[in-house]
This record gives structure tokens, sequence and C-alpha cells, in this order.
């Protein structure tokens, strides 16, 4: 039985996080300060799990006096420079709170099954871990836990050759992803041909991708290469590969299983050393079930897989990304600095955002080039809230949460908090006391950042409920 040490001031987390772990058979000790765990022989420990913000300094302070134990971090404060710099300090892995409890299983369990596998070379085993939650210099912005895990998921692969399948909703920056795998790999000196598969007329896609010979067919005139071939030595990234044709993909599945093209009316192969990357808003699993895709090629393409949230999930990473493409967008018209009103940040984070960062940044030029002076105001950016509806808890259902889950003060040591989640204690502590309290206060009674509290708020869908006054 694995034993871990949990390291948190917050008594209901603390208690939280005990019981699920030992409702899973692993052994428990906790503590509430840094001192409580400098008392502790962490040589017993098989893991330690710390708050970043502790009484008496930083978790992070854990990791050099943990030796060989691994320490997971979780922590309010959901920031990427938090998360790489205690990752930079040693830590295994960062987790975002508010997680869920499967999240927080997963980690423990990979973390643990890490550790036993490598702990004769636990030094060097940290010294690559260092680095895993580092931005690729790609123009990608994100803080969330999803975009963490994919930086750091990129950070592993982009060295590698494997082909990478990239997964997501039209708009959330796909390509951005490839470019980042490119830049981040051994071919960045070597070219990457990007290809939209849809804009190519399907008469036509074989040509362009594998070339042809003169002759070939009625127009072609001259030889020409594809660009499979413009991409040898390189990276060649496949977009909206789902509407490739069937006869298209035999080929591709040719170049790679074998690593070589043959073009159009060409009885000659030719030897191609191309990294692919593939992607897709379409779930080619269901396409390949009903003949629309060759299975044999999905299996190809899926060597790794990478998932791309979209924005409704990624919390205050709206905010950011919203920040960012502002400042880009006056500059490039040479505009003088502009900056959003309080309003239009709320209506910006509010917003469900169905098109996706493509749609954010459509909203802030659109904005930019309307608005009559430097303040943009919700009217400028064209969004309709009533177009989302569903992601906020209805007057009902905030009634029956408060009257159905069993609340304790947060301080109240001595409650029995039974299996009520972090999750369903956030909400009804917010839905009973928020018209009583400001944000500032109900961010400190429940030991969190306002930034934090807000994010949480809008992935739960319980923004704040506007005075009727």
């Amino acid at each position: 039985m694995s034993h871990i040490l949990v390291v948190e001031d917050e008594t209901i987390i603390r208690q939280a996080v005990r019981r699920l772990l030992q409702r899973h058979d692993y052994e428990v000790t906790d503590v509430d300060s840094l001192d409580a765990a400098r008392e502790q022989d962490f040589s017993q420990f098989d893991l330690i799990i710390s708050d970043l913000r502790l009484p008496g300094g930083n978790g992070t302070e854990l990791i050099e006096l943990a030796g060989k134990t691994p320490v997971l971090i979780m922590t309010s404060y959901a920031s990427l420079r938090s998360a790489v710099d205690a990752m930079k300090m040693g830590a295994v892995d960062y987790i975002a709170k508010p997680f869920d409890h499967d999240e927080m299983l997963r980690s423990v369990k990979h973390i643990l099954s890490e550790s036993k596998l490598s702990q004769p070379e636990q030094g060097s085993a940290k010294g690559t871990t260092a680095s895993s939650g580092e931005t690729p210099a790609s123009g990608i912005i994100g803080s969330c836990e999803p975009m963490l895990l994919l930086f750091k998921k990129i950070s592993k692969v982009a060295p590698t050759d494997a082909t990478v399948l990239i997964q997501g909703e039209s708009g959330t920056g796909k390509e951005l992803v490839a470019k980042a795998l490119h830049m981040q790999s051994r071919r960045v000196n070597a070219p990457m041909i990007s290809v939209n598969c849809a804009a190519i007329p399907e008469t036509l896609i074989e040509s362009e991708l594998f070339g042809h010979e003169k002759g070939a067919f009625t127009g072609a005139t001259a030889l020409r290469q594809g660009l499979v071939e413009a991409a040898d030595g390189g990276t060649l990234f496949l977009d909206e590969i789902g509407e490739l044709p069937l006869e298209a993909q035999a080929r591709l599945l040719r170049v790679l299983q074998e690593g070589e093209i043959r073009r159009v009316g060409s009885v000659q192969s030719r030897k191609v050393d191309v990294r692919l990357i593939a992607a897709t808003h379409r779930n080619l699993k269901e396409l390949a079930s009903v003949g629309e895709f060759r299975e044999d090629l999905y299996y190809r393409l899926n060597v790794v897989e990478l998932h791309l949230p979209p924005l409704r999930n990624r919390g205050d990473d709206v905010l950011e990304l919203a920040e960012a493409l502002l400042v880009r967008c006056y500059e490039r018209m040479n505009h003088a600095p502009m900056h959003f009103t309080d309003e239009a940040l709320m209506a910006i984070a509010e917003y469900n955002w169905p098109g996706n960062v493509r749609e954010l940044e459509n909203a802030v030029e659109r904005a930019v080039i309307l608005a009559d002076d430097e303040a943009i105001g919700p009217e400028q950016l064209g969004i309709e809230l009533s177009s989302s509806p569903d992601r906020y808890l209805s007057e009902s259902m905030r009634q029956g949460l408060l009257e159905n889950v069993q609340y304790s003060e947060p301080n109240d040591s001595q409650s029995a908090q039974g299996d009520l989640s972090l999750d369903d204690y956030f909400m009804h502590f917010v839905l009973e006391n928020e018209a009583t309290m400001t944000e500032t206060e109900l961010a400190r009674k429940l030991g969190i950042s306002r930034k934090s509290l807000w994010e949480r708020r809008q992935r739960l869908g319980i923004p704040r409920k506007k005075s009727n006054k």
C-alpha cells in the first residue's frame, strides 16, 4: 500500500483529498502547515501532495526536503508561471484547483507508477521533467490545465518523428499546434508544408499531394512536384484530413508505411522522408466504422493523439487571449493603445464562443475597427450572450441546490463532510452567500484568489447574479 503525505491548510480540502485517497486504498498522513510537514520522515512516503501556498512558506520548499520522494503541487493560483516554476524546481506534476476526483486519482496513479519504474534514475528523471510544462514557442496562449497538459505532450512528442493526430473543434488553433511541433523538432530548418484537404477539389487532390507526370491527364502539360515531395526532409501538415478522398488515403498510407510516393501517371516510386501531422474536427474512428475513412490509415495516423479544448472549456484563458489579440490588432492597424471595459470583459468571459479562438479574433478585430475611442465596450464586440443560456444555472436549479446539499462552514473542522465533492461545496457556499458577501470576501472565506473564484464560477456555470436594482 502506497503511503501519501497531504499538506494543505484548508480543512475541507485536506479532508476531501484524504478521504478520496483512503477510499482507493492509499495510506494517508495529512498536515496543515509547512512546519508540520518538515517534522515528517519523508523517506516513509511514496508521494507528497502539497498546496503551493502554505502557512510558513511555499509548498515548493518540500521538493528539496523530500529527496527522492516525488512531489505533486496543487494550487488555486492556476497560472502558467506558477506551473512552470514549480516544475522547474523539481515537482513531478502540477494540478490546478478545482480538480475532480478522477483527475486527482489519475495523477496519483501515474506518478506512483512512474516513480517505481524510474526509482534508480530519479535524479535524471527530474531533470527531464522540469521543462515539460513550458509553453511552445509558437504563439499559443493558455494557462488552464488542459492547455498545460497539451504543452507537456507537445514538448515530449516534438523531438521525435512520430505521426501526430490533432483533434479539436474548428477554430481552436490546430495549425498553431502543428507549427509548435515542427519548431521544436529536429526538422525545424527544413520546410513545413501545410495543406487544407477540404479546400482542394477532389479531382485535383492526388495531383496536388503526390504530383504528376507530363501528359498524365488532360491539362497536365508539364511534370509537377507534389506537396508531399516538397516537404521532403521536413513536416507535412494535413488539415481536415477527414475530407481526404479514399483513393488519396490509399496513397497516403503508402507514404506512411513505405516512405515513398508515386506521381500520378508514373510507374516509378520515389523515397521521401516526411514527418506527418494531421488534424481534424471529425471523429475519424466513427468515419472508419462506416467506411468513410480507411481504418488502417486511421491507426497509422493515431500514433500520438493531441486534443485541443474548445475555448468555452478554458476558463480565464479567454480573457488572456482577448487581451493579447487586442494588442496585436491595434498595433497592426497603427491604432493608439486600446482597452476593454469591465462590461466587455464580463461579456467575453460569459459568452460561449462556438467559433472558438477564430471567432474571438474576429470579434476583437471588429471592435477595434468600430470603437470611437480607446475603450471597447460589449456593443463593439457584437456577441449575443443569449445564444448560450444553457451554460448557466437556472433559478430553480439554484434553489434546488441550496435545499438539497448539506452545508457546513468552511472552518468547521468537526463537521462531517461525507462524500460532498469540492465542486458541490463550492457551489453551495457561493450560492448561499453571494447576496451578502463581496467577491473578495467570498474568495477569502473559500481560501482562494478572486481570479480562481471567477474561473470556477465560469466552469461550474454560476456567474455572478446580477442585481435587479
